[in-house]
């Protein structure tokens, strides 16, 4: 049997895995911005340009910007305030060793993950402000992206020569539930450009090309793929997943698909009709290959044993029922 790492490239390649792969984000993903991830004493977290991040179980423990620190009021002022670091300042050699040490790289995929343009934007900004600044003052926003993807290349120049990734996981989340919270023509114009940049210099040493998107945003689907993005998670529930399936015929890989805040979250569901749920989910998925398994239920509040349990099932079900899938159809 292929490695999890041989058969998730397999995957990527368009070719149909041996089994299905269970994405594991979280396990494969190497963070190893030495920059980006300062703690401070009160638990929160300081990034490169000084920007603080808090987390809180409402956020499901995802950091946010701490509630009313702006780093920039006026995007024409970026160039006073935002600042990379130097990244020859440390000694990578060391770094990633003690980074790899405890990593199987054998057997797992090693992703590497940079890319988020928009989200910095917001984040430095605010969102209302951002989306203000994106439409009144798109040369701006587009400068100032440029310079991080500058420093973004610098990093990733490094990873491959120390890390030596399977594959470049971009992120950007430009989409709520429903709907993007930008145009296509202004993700097009103004994002896709740096995503590119970044891709190409993976693509150059032999790495895919994931995309990391939440919510609605299957739009923006054929400007991945023109830059060779081979995969896209977590993929959220909403959008039209056949459909890119058959357009991109593997080209586009779904990590995901699986509904994980919908009825199936709420108390009260049984384990048969979870179950069923799961047994439907990649029934429809699976054929044809260009999917990897992604079901959990995240916690929305209600009851965390509840949470718990069912991600016991959802896990339960990829080894007996769903892993196997292409030897049993």
């Amino acid at each position: 049997m292929l490695t999890e790492r041989e058969n998730y490239l397999r995957l990527l390649n368009g070719e149909i895995p041996e089994f299905i792969p269970k994405y594991r984000m979280m396990e494969w993903s190497m963070f190893a911005n030495p920059f980006g991830h300062k703690k401070l004493p009160d638990g929160s977290i300081q990034d490169e340009y000084g920007l603080i991040h808090v987390t809180s179980k409402e956020s499901m423990d995802g950091f946010m910007p701490k509630p009313g620190m702006v780093l920039i009021e006026d995007i024409t002022k970026w160039r006073d305030v935002i600042h990379t670091p130097d990244v020859d300042s440390i000694d990578w050699e060391k770094f990633a060793q003690e980074k790899l040490k405890d990593r199987d790289t054998v057997n797992m995929p090693t992703v590497m993950g940079v890319g988020d343009f928009f989200i910095k934007l917001v984040n430095f900004m605010t969102f209302a402000e951002a989306l203000v600044a994106l439409f009144e003052e798109p040369e701006e926003c587009y400068a100032l992206m440029e310079y991080i993807s500058d420093y973004y290349v610098a990093l990733i120049k490094k990873y491959l020569v120390y890390f030596n990734p399977d594959v470049l996981s971009l992120a950007d989340d430009v989409a709520a539930d429903q709907a993007p919270f930008i145009s296509p023509e202004t993700y097009h114009d103004l994002i896709i450009p740096h995503h590119k940049r970044l891709a190409d210099i993976a693509l150059d040493a032999g790495l895919k090309i994931s995309m990391h998107c939440c919510g609605k945003c299957d739009v923006f689907t054929d400007d991945w793929v023109s830059i060779g993005v081979n995969a896209w998670e977590p993929a959220q529930a909403g959008n039209d997943f056949l459909g890119i399936k058959k357009k991109y015929n593997n080209k586009l890989a779904i990590m995901g698909g699986w509904d994980s805040t919908g009825p199936l979250a709420l108390p009260g569901v049984t384990d048969d009709q979870l179950r069923a749920a799961l047994k439907e989910y990649v029934d429809t998925m699976a054929p044809g290959g260009g999917f990897a398994y992604m079901a959990r239920m995240a916690d929305t509040g209600f009851n965390e044993e509840d949470t718990k349990h069912k991600n016991e099932i959802c896990d339960a079900f990829y080894e007996e029922y769903a892993k196997g899938w292409y030897q049993n159809h």
